[in-house]
């Protein structure tokens, strides 16, 4: 029987193929992403990340268990660690100077993830699963993907930090939360478990698209 994360996956199956499978991934991967775009990226998935800090201290709040609370406290530290460390060794290394993307301003797309995000912390645990799953899951996926390509290094190492088996085991972890989650879930519940999930998927497109100037 299908789970209900796989499900969410086959019913947004156009947008998730899109977001896994987008120009920007492959580009990153063969080393001819441009460098504007690059830039543009960096600096939006900076703020983007701020606010997944957010909703990572959410998730901290709202999961049920001990366990799960001490997982998200465990990614918390990576966003705020090493995650942290890589954007700005990669803005060193693209010569984006701190006035560029210290307080830039939010594009549509990230302002658009920023409001998302709320609305997924106002509500219950599954509607932070809901919208948190698919952004890590689509970065496991296209990364898992393009593994054993050796691009220049900010770019490498970008896909290693969504590849690696800790991340992997994360965001499986997630996908088993939104499983165990959404089998509960019926009407009004389980309708906006699905929105959520849809609307993170389009807003990833809608994120790559954005670096190219779309």
């Amino acid at each position: 029987m299908t789970s209900f994360a796989d499900g969410l996956v086959a019913a947004n199956a156009d947008a998730w193929a899109a977001a896994t499978t987008h120009r920007f991934t492959r580009e990153l991967a063969d080393d001819t992403l441009a460098g504007d775009v690059w830039r543009n990226y960096l600096i939006q998935d900076y703020a983007f990340v701020e606010t997944l800090t957010s909703l990572c201290g959410y998730a901290v709040a709202r999961a049920p268990t001990m366990a799960e609370k001490t997982r998200f406290s465990g990614f918390l530290s990576v966003l705020t660690g090493a995650e942290d460390a890589f954007f700005k060794r990669a803005f060193a290394a693209a010569d984006v100077p701190e006035d560029d993307w210290a307080g830039a301003a939010d594009s549509d797309v990230t302002a658009a993830f920023k409001a998302l995000f709320a609305d997924a912390w106002a509500g219950s645990y599954s509607d932070i699963l809901s919208v948190f799953l698919p952004v890590e899951w689509v970065y496991l996926t296209w990364a898992t993907d393009q593994q054993g390509k050796k691009p220049r290094p900010a770019y490498e190492e970008w896909i290693l930090l969504h590849n690696d088996p800790g991340f992997r085991d994360f965001v499986m972890f997630m996908k088993a939360g939104l499983d165990r989650e959404g089998a509960a879930l019926d009407g009004d519940a389980r309708a906006r478990s699905e929105a959520l999930f849809r609307r993170a998927c389009e807003l990833e497109v809608m994120f790559f698209d954005h670096c190219y100037g779309a």
